[in-house]
């Protein structure tokens, strides 16, 4: 849960932190089992594409319903909740690897800014390792242009870029302990440098909107109900994993990815890589 002065920040720049989700332990314990879940399958992003990876996998499952995140995410959506999707940004030690100044809405075609990133961090996110920086402005932010660079080290499916000039001195730079969580507006403008640390940077982004919000670039999507109730039937429910990698997981994942790919990459050549 948000505090005061947490709400009335996010209210006034479109984004806050710390907000503390985890303990040190907990935080551990999830980096452990996503290190796990690589070094048994070889790699994540292949059979996932950095996407939906709670549909194949219960530690991240678990990390999108924890009601430490939802109630947080609530205090700025309202009581009714659905997760829309999660990506991993993985920056290793030493990495060139960076997020250019984007905003989250341009290619999602999602109808209303009523959308939320909740980003946790399962090692140090700090200026060294290339934590996020963001620029105030939410919601109430118009979309701004962007254009696709496919640069190979950008970790954005598209390499997309904000073609507008940002100023640089205007940004808060969102340092987050192992545990922590950041929100961020669909509209906010954001990105993250290399990681120059001795230790992967590693977030879960898990992507939260509320009921009323349409997918207008397609004509089905789909999305998992944490919280509350349906009211409107605008997306195609999912089901999380009872086991990791079962058969019913991955034939879930298989179906729901055919549907998101064609809003997420629509138009883009070669391999994509997170959102």
């Amino acid at each position: 849960m948000l505090t005061d002065a947490q709400r009335n920040e996010y209210a006034a720049k479109g984004y806050t932190w710390p907000i503390p989700v985890l303990s040190a332990d907990e935080a551990a314990h999830y980096r452990e089992r996503f290190e796990a879940y690589e070094r048994r399958h070889g790699g994540w992003y292949e059979l996932s594409k950095g996407q939906k990876l709670y549909l194949l996998q219960t530690w991240v499952a678990e990390l999108v319903a924890d009601k430490r995140v939802i109630e947080s995410v609530a205090d700025v959506l309202g009581e009714d909740v659905f997760c829309w999707g999660t990506s991993l940004f993985v920056k290793e030690a030493q990495s060139t690897s960076y997020v250019s100044w984007h905003q989250d809405s341009t290619y999602w075609g999602l109808s209303s800014a009523d959308v939320v990133t909740a980003w946790i961090a399962l090692s140090p996110a700090t200026l060294e390792s290339g934590c996020m920086k963001m620029v105030p402005g939410g919601a109430e932010r118009e979309q701004l242009p962007h254009s696709d660079t496919l640069a190979s080290e950008n970790l954005l499916t598209r390499g997309q870029e904000i073609q507008v000039e940002v100023d640089d001195a205007q940004a808060e730079f969102a340092v987050l302990a192992p545990g922590e969580m950041s929100l961020h507006n669909i509209r906010t403008i954001h990105a993250s440098e290399p990681n120059n640390s001795d230790d992967r940077r590693i977030g879960v982004a898990i992507r939260y909107i509320a009921p009323h919000v349409k997918q207008i670039n397609a004509p089905d999507d789909s999305a998992w109900l944490v919280r509350g109730i349906d009211r409107y039937h605008h997306f195609i429910h999912e089901t999380p994993p009872k086991a990791d990698m079962d058969d019913a997981a991955l034939a879930e994942h298989k179906r729901i990815m055919q549907l998101r790919q064609g809003v997420l990459y629509r138009g883009v050549d070669g391999k994509p890589a997170h959102v």
